[in-house]
């Protein structure tokens, strides 16, 4: 199972994010999704898009999104919320769903920070796939790639899709 993460696009749609999607069996969003438009174009590539909501979505995104999901797959338990802090220390509430889920894989986006690391206190592997769009501090916009398979996650990547400023014209 080839899955693509992303996170804080914030409106902003890279139109490489499809080539970058077309092996993917599911693409997966961890918030601050900017539009409607953002989630319609994710859904419309044929994928199965598993999205949360970010702190700067509206109520339109919030109705088509949740705060919170949790899944299973391919033997592989996940937890993906937009704001839960990083490894070891998590919010109170992040903390407590880790444990009594039992996660495999904590996701979440809102910092900006491209991270990947284990957990050694809760024993889970922590994602940030940093921020795919143009609104930030990052200096990098990211989104990762990587395969599930029998309980594993393999073949790990950041994907860098360019510089946080995007060129709007050559001439000026």
């Amino acid at each position: 199972m080839q899955i693509v993460l992303l996170s804080d696009t914030h409106g902003y749609f890279d139109d490489r994010l499809q080539e970058h999607c077309r092996n993917a069996d599911e693409i997966w969003h961890a918030g601050d999704i900017g539009s409607e438009e953002i989630v319609t174009r994710l859904e419309s590539m044929g994928k199965v898009t598993r999205i949360v909501y970010g702190n700067i979505d509206d109520a339109r995104v919030r109705s088509m999104t949740k705060e919170d999901l949790i899944f299973d797959v391919e033997g592989v338990r996940v937890f993906m919320t937009h704001i839960g802090g990083r490894p070891p220390s998590y919010p109170a509430r992040v903390s407590k769903i880790i444990q009594e889920e039992k996660v495999d894989v904590f996701i979440c986006g809102h910092s900006h920070i491209c991270l990947a690391g284990k957990n050694q206190r809760q024993g889970n592997l922590h994602l940030n796939p940093g921020a795919a769009g143009t609104h930030g501090f990052h200096k990098v916009r990211t989104l990762m790639r990587f395969q599930i398979q029998k309980g594993k996650i393999t073949n790990l990547e950041v994907v860098e899709l360019g510089p946080r400023a995007v060129r709007i014209s050559e001439e000026i």
